[in-house]
C-alpha cells in the first residue's frame, strides 16, 4: 500500500484498518495523545524493513498481518498538532505526520512519610543525578530484534493509580506519573509482560528494586518498587518469567507494582499495551 499523500487520508484509513482488525492483532492501541501510542500502517511486509525516526531518535517498526507499522510514543509535553517524523528505507521513504489530540490528565496528592523521597539531601541529589544517567541511557537503548508487543499485565491485581497524573508529593509538586500502578500485596509475583533481555535489574532512590527490560525496536519496560529481584543483567526472559515480586521500596505509600513502557525514550501508557 503506498503511503498516504495527506493526514486526513492517513488517519481514515487507519481508523477502519484498527476498526476492522480489533483483537486480531497483538498491537498497541493506537491513541496519538500527549503520553500516547501513535500505530501508523506503513506498507506490505513482502517490502525490505523501513527505518523511522523522531527528532532523530529511531522508532520501532513492528510486523502484523502482514504489514508493517511504525510505533511513535509521544513524549507528554507534546503540544496538540502536527507531529512529523520521516520514514526512509522500504520501498516509498516519505516524511508523514501524527495529529495529536489534547488530552486532560487529572492531579495527585500523596503523603509521603520518608521525608527524604520527596526533599533529598545532597548526598541523594548526587546519587540521584548519577541514576538519572544510567536510566535516560536504559530508556534509549535500540535493539534490532523483532519487537513482541502483545503484553501479560505483569501483576495480578486492580489497576490503580494511572498513567499521566500529574504529582504532588506533601504538598510539592512533582514530576507526571510516568508509569501504571497495580494494587497489590507484598510478595505477589512479577512476571515478564513480554519476551526480552534484562538491561538492569538494581535500586534505585526513588524506584526502588527495579528491573527494566528491552524488548527490541527501542520498547523497554520497567516493574519497580520490587520486594526482590529475581533475575540478572544480560539474563533472557519469556513472558510469564518471574522477574520478582511486589514490594515497598523507594518512593512508595504503600506495596504496590509501579510498571512502565517506553518507546523511543518516551514514557507512554502501559495500558495502550493490554488486551481489553
Amino acid at each position: 500500500m503506498p503511503f498516504f499523500p495527506t493526514l486526513a487520508r492517513h488517519t481514515l484509513a487507519l481508523s477502519a484498518l484498527l476498526a476492522a482488525s480489533h483483537g486480531a492483532i497483538a498491537l498497541p492501541r493506537h491513541d496519538p495523545v500527549p503520553g500516547g501510542v501513535a500505530v501508523v500502517e506503513l506498507e506490505g511486509a513482502d517490502t525490505p524493513p523501513p527505518r523511522a525516526r523522531l527528532d532523530g531518535r529511531r522508532l520501532a517498526i513492528v510486523q502484523e498481518g502482514g504489514r508493517w507499522y511504525v510505533l511513535v510514543g509521544i513524549p507528554l509535553d507534546t503540544p496538540p498538532g502536527p507531529l512529523p517524523f520521516s520514514v526512509t528505507g522500504g520501498a516509498r521513504p516519505a516524511s508523514l505526520s501524527i495529529a495529536v489530540r489534547p488530552k486532560h490528565y487529572p492531579t495527585q496528592h500523596l503523603n509521603i512519610r520518608d521525608r527524604r523521597r520527596v526533599e533529598p539531601d545532597a548526598a541523594d541529589l548526587s546519587r540521584i543525578a548519577q541514576e538519572k544517567d544510567i536510566t535516560d541511557a536504559i530508556k534509549a537503548s535500540f535493539s534490532e530484534g523483532a519487537a513482541d508487543t502483545d503484553f501479560l499485565q505483569p501483576a495480578a491485581g486492580p489497576l490503580s493509580s494511572r498513567f499521566g497524573l500529574r504529582r504532588v508529593f506533601n504538598g510539592l509538586p512533582r514530576n507526571p506519573h510516568a508509569g501504571l500502578d497495580v494494587a497489590a500485596a507484598t510478595g505477589t509475583p512479577v512476571r515478564a509482560p513480554a519476551p526480552g533481555t534484562v538491561l538492569s535489574a538494581r535500586d534505585y532512590f526513588f524506584n526502588g528494586n527495579t528491573v527494566f527490560i528491552d524488548h527490541g525496536q527501542g520498547l523497554i519496560t520497567a516493574a519497580m518498587h520490587l520486594a526482590r529481584i529475581d533475575v540478572k543483567e544480560g539474563q533472557t526472559v519469556k513472558r510469564g518469567d518471574l522477574l520478582g515480586a511486589v514490594g515497598a521500596t523507594g518512593r512508595v505509600t504503600g506495596p504496590h507494582l509501579h510498571w512502565a513502557v517506553f518507546l523511543n525514550a518516551t514514557a507512554v501508557d502501559p495500558e495502550l499495551f493490554l488486551r481489553r
